[in-house]
């Protein structure tokens, strides 16, 4: 209960001592308060202690009202408790951990502002870099023992035992984890392979070093005493293996890390406090989780708005470009809606919050770019979907291995056996596999950067070259998301220059959009400006001021009609820029109508040409826009789009993606703003203008650093090489076990006489994740 007592001591012998020690909360402000507080009331059965009479008053008149709503509000987007797994978000549990099917590490499902360093990341770093000096110095010491002829084969095998020892057996320690998770679970996968590889590689290695009696003779590297014959180890493997499997990690895991950023961004829109305004008129600062329903607010200009709610005096522009993505600010007065984390801009006024915590509509969007985000399917590569017949296949065929040759091999049978079966292993060991995509995708990523086209992760490379329909945003995509003067029409007794002139010397000081549009469409025509005098600013209407000797207003209707100006000379002209969706404002001068300037967005140059190209290719074209029918449409008849959706919230575009994805389409979703980050979640492949909003860019993940659509066009080209070069590599590393693990396990020995050493097969597999790289790089010259 928020109003009882915070801290208080037992035992009636302290009371008195206690008492005044004891702290409450308001339920009102939420405000901390001591025992000296006079304020007090009682409601069934409790008493509640309060900061000042307005709120005692406050609470005594409705207290349900209050205590339901301090039971409900939170902070938006409170940290979450449950942990998923990004690629089956099936598996949930309350505590960090990796997931029982892939191995991966859990991740929160809503992440938090206060949220610490990755744990699981840190570890990692730690035992890399404790693992990389040893893992260089054993492969120093395998690749040039041979020099240091003062030191006898068996020496140099301990030195790299006591050396890798710590690197297998602690910095590997989560890779042995995880891979016997796998068998418990029967879930196999890389993790198995892994696990089994260095652990078979270490054993070996091991038991050749401590007991090398019990390996075939032939094998022993001979010295010039034959008790120190040895024979051919492999603890470098083993280190190096586990070494980059820790950086893999590493890299995976502060990219996916990556993907939060879009919702903690959303998170910082919301201001962290509100000014309250109490019963008795007093106004203090209150946390914004402290904010209840019916509480009343005061907001200044150039601050956010923090909840929800209805103007209840004052006025002010509010720019709800996060939500509408509408570059004009838009007039509110007693009475209008005003949305939280908007900006406002010029006015001061005060508002009734009626949506606080997690009911704004912030929080709405935080949720929809969640679940969008977690809805998304994961990307299923090739090597993740044969990965578990794969590992089942090579595991099989080294105990196959070892059996064969332990029964029906020549003496010492077993010791064949074993060192085959570890061949078998080692060979088969995913690294060309594991680095048929990522290097495909490394090489892809830097060569579309150079083409302006940043890719964010495979899933986006993978789906890209297989979208068929493209949903995307007007203001900051198709427009340059910015207000400019379109049309300046003159009454009689003025010409089109003289109009500017004067509403430009008007608004030459103002901050508002419009006025830096009238401002910088004058400096366009080298118009002089004048300085004004009696300046006026009148929130939501316009401005008024002397020039020179005479009086000029500059504003809308409503202004003009408080004036006693009539507007009805402009008619015809006001008609028809009304449909095409231009925002006007008037002028007088000397309390005569003497003209007006109409204000729009305009189309980006190159977005016809972007348009025509992804048409040629196929895509389906639609526009989604938060923008008014009127605008919108003038937009896509200019642009020859035939499927509009105009006055569209977030949850609106979304549902529309959602719509056609039922429908079948693969869709890529392209926009700049707040307003399109749960659409551009939810896409296949969600596509941001780098002159855009940072939560666009880390909801989707493609962004055209440039904001140019044509940019869409290099995307798909890189995708289609991508893929093409991904299929080569993983056909090699699936061509290379096919050829590898027979040899390694002797097939050819009855015909041949071959076997294939440990050594030559951790060579081999060296190679193979050589030559997948080789081929990656190609992708360097590939032409977009």
């Amino acid at each position: 209960m928020r109003g009882r007592a915070m801290n208080a001591s037992h035992g009636s012998g302290c009371h008195n001592a206690a008492a005044t020690d004891m702290t409450w909360k308001d339920p009102v402000c939420a405000m901390t308060i001591g025992a000296s507080s006079p304020h007090v009331f009682e409601h069934a059965g409790e008493t509640y202690h309060f900061c000042c009479a307005g709120c005692r008053n406050k609470f005594s008149a409705a207290p349900q009202r209050y205590l339901q709503a301090r039971a409900t509000a939170a902070p938006i987007a409170a940290p979450g408790s449950t942990y998923i797994c990004p690629m089956h978000p099936e598996v949930r549990q309350d505590h960090p951990g990796t997931c029982p099917a892939c191995g991966m590490a859990l991740e929160p499902d809503m992440p938090s502002l206060n949220q610490d360093d990755n744990p699981e990341l840190s570890d990692f770093r730690r035992r890399f870099c404790w693992s990389l000096p040893l893992s260089v110095t054993v492969t120093v010491l395998a690749m040039a023992g041979h020099l240091f002829t003062a030191v006898s084969p068996l020496t140099l095998a301990r030195i790299e035992l006591a050396l890798a020892l710590p690197v297998v057996l602690w910095a590997g320690a989560p890779l042995f984890t995880r891979a016997w998770a796998s068998l418990h679970n029967r879930s196999l996968n890389m993790w198995t392979l892994l696990g089994l590889g260095v652990g078979a590689a270490f054993a070996y290695s091991v038991l050749a070093t401590l007991a090398p009696q019990l390996l075939p003779a032939a094998l022993h590297v001979t010295s010039m005493d034959m008790s120190m014959a040895t024979a051919p180890v492999y603890f470098e493997s083993a280190a190096v293996i586990v070494s980059l499997t820790l950086l893999g990690q590493i890299m995976e895991l502060k990219a996916r890390a990556a993907t939060a950023d879009a919702i903690k961004a959303l998170m910082r829109l919301a201001p962290q406090s509100a000014h309250r305004i109490a019963a008795d008129g007093q106004e203090f600062d209150v946390a914004l989780s402290a904010v209840m329903v019916g509480d009343s607010l005061r907001v200044r200009p150039g601050e956010q708005v923090p909840v929800d709610g209805v103007v209840l005096d004052g006025h002010s522009a509010i720019d709800e470009a996060m939500l509408t993505g509408e570059p004009l600010p838009v007039s509110k007065r007693a009475g209008d809606r005003v949305i939280g984390a908007t900006q406002n801009t010029t006015g001061s006024f005060t508002l009734r919050a009626e949506q606080v915590g997690n009911d704004t509509v912030l929080a709405r969007i935080v949720q929809l770019v969640s679940q969008a985000q977690r809805s998304k399917a994961p990307l299923q590569r090739l090597a993740d979907k044969v990965a578990g017949y794969f590992v089942v296949g090579v595991v099989a065929c080294a105990i196959a291995t070892l059996l064969v040759w332990g029964l029906f091999g020549p003496e010492p049978s077993w010791v064949h056996g074993l060192i085959n079966a570890v061949a078998v292993l080692i060979i088969a060991c995913p690294c060309a596999l594991g680095l048929a995509t990522p290097m495909s995708i490394m090489v892809a990523t830097g060569r579309a950067a150079q083409h302006g086209v940043l890719f964010r992760d495979a899933a986006a490379i993978e789906a890209l070259q297989k979208v068929d329909t493209l949903v995307i945003d007007k203001t900051g995509t198709l427009t340059a998301g910015q207000p400019t003067v379109t049309r300046v029409v003159a009454l009689p007794g003025f010409d089109r220059d003289s109009v500017l002139s004067i509403a430009a010397s008007l608004d030459q000081d103002s901050e508002h959009p419009l006025a830096r549009a009238v401002v910088a469409c004058a400096q366009l025509h080298h118009l002089n400006l004048e300085r004004t005098q009696d300046f006026i600013a009148k929130p939501g209407l316009g401005v008024c001021g002397r020039i020179g000797d005479s009086a000029a207003a500059l504003g809308n209707a409503t202004l003009m009609a408080e004036l006693g100006i009539a507007v009805e000379a402009l008619y015809a002209e006001v008609e028809e820029l009304e449909q095409s969706g231009a925002t006007l404002i008037y002028l007088a001068r000397d309390g005569r109508l003497a003209g007006l300037i109409a204000l729009a967005d305009t189309i980006k140059p190159s977005t016809p040409v972007a348009l025509a190209t992804l048409r040629s290719a196929g895509l389906r074209i639609i526009m989604a826009s938060g923008d008014s029918a009127a605008s919108a449409a003038r937009i896509a008849a200019q642009l020859g789009i035939a499927e509009v959706h105009a006055d569209m919230q977030p949850a609106d575009k979304l549902a529309l993606v959602e719509r056609l994805q039922a429908d079948g389409r693969v869709v890529a979703m392209a926009g700049d703003g707040i307003n399109d980050a749960p659409a551009l979640a939810r896409a296949e492949v969600g596509i941001a203008m780098g002159t855009g909003t940072d939560v666009a860019m880390q909801s989707a993940p493609v962004t055209l650093l440039k904001g140019d659509l044509r940019g869409i066009a290099t995307a798909r080209a890189c995708a289609r090489a991508t893929l093409k070069n991904m299929r080569q590599n993983l056909c090699f590393a699936f061509a290379y076990n096919a050829l590898g693990v027979p040899l390694a396990a002797g097939v050819l020995y009855p015909f041949t006489g071959w076997l294939l050493s440990p050594m030559l097969a951790a060579l081999a597999m060296s190679l193979s994740s050589v030559s997948v790289i080789s081929n990656a790089l190609r992708l360097r010259n590939t032409p977009l």
